[in-house]
């Protein structure tokens, strides 16, 4: 995957417009969510959850914006399998970025302290660990995306039903990435120390790039 190429479809998912239903409703389920004063832990895992589905969706339109003719163009400009991994790579930067402008925003509002407002929590630290949940929430996110869109599955209407079903077990799947990370966001506030999160930062790399391999071997082969 060349530069360029990941430039050509960022630059697609932009153009399209199509993110702005995902990310208005991201920001909807977060104000929503998160008040100003609240500790900073809880909000930053609720943050973080939240995205999961973002990065799927996000996923699914980054694959779906070429029509199959400008799609089979790239593909034969560059190979399938490239062309394929840029797209899931233009997702996981726009998930990611969403989610980092959204920690920020949350760290910033949050009150440094744990659940029950007894011990003090540092606030940046806090967010380190809330943005390293993030990126295993966009990480997951995207993988739930790459298996549920072309050229795994080809209905639009099965595609939808399965990546909200997918999306949803990965978040309360015992031993998902997504849930260790969120749950220790929350523990961490009820404890009033801030996690570790590099172990469910590794089982996310290792699930997506599972998926996205398995994705982009299918897009060269159809």
């Amino acid at each position: 995957m060349t530069t360029a190429l990941l430039a050509y479809q960022s630059a697609l998912l932009l153009r399209s417009q199509r993110w702005l239903a995902p990310v208005v409703l991201y920001a909807a389920f977060a104000a929503v969510g998160v008040q100003a004063g609240q500790p900073v832990l809880d909000s930053l895992a609720y943050t973080a959850a939240a995205l999961l589905p973002v990065g799927a969706w996000l996923a699914r339109i980054c694959v779906t914006n070429e029509p199959p003719a400008a799609r089979s163009c790239t593909a034969a400009a560059t190979a399938p399998w490239r062309a394929h991994l840029a797209s899931l790579a233009a997702g996981l930067l726009a998930t990611v970025a969403v989610g980092v402008v959204a920690s920020v925003v949350v760290a910033l509002i949050s009150d440094g302290v744990s659940t029950d407002r007894l011990v003090r929590v540092a606030k940046w630290p806090a967010a380190g660990a809330g943005l390293l949940a993030v990126l295993v929430c966009a990480l997951v996110g995207v993988a739930v995306g790459a298996v549920t869109t072309w050229p795994v599955v080809r209905g639009t209407g099965l595609g939808v039903a399965t990546l909200v079903l997918c999306a949803l077990v990965a978040l309360i799947a015992p031993g998902s990435p997504a849930k260790v990370a969120v749950s220790a966001l929350v523990t961490g506030s009820q404890d009033g120390a801030v996690p570790v999160l590099l172990l469910p930062l590794a089982g996310a790399v290792i699930v997506a790039g599972v998926c996205a391999v398995a994705a982009c071997t299918l897009a060269s082969r159809r």
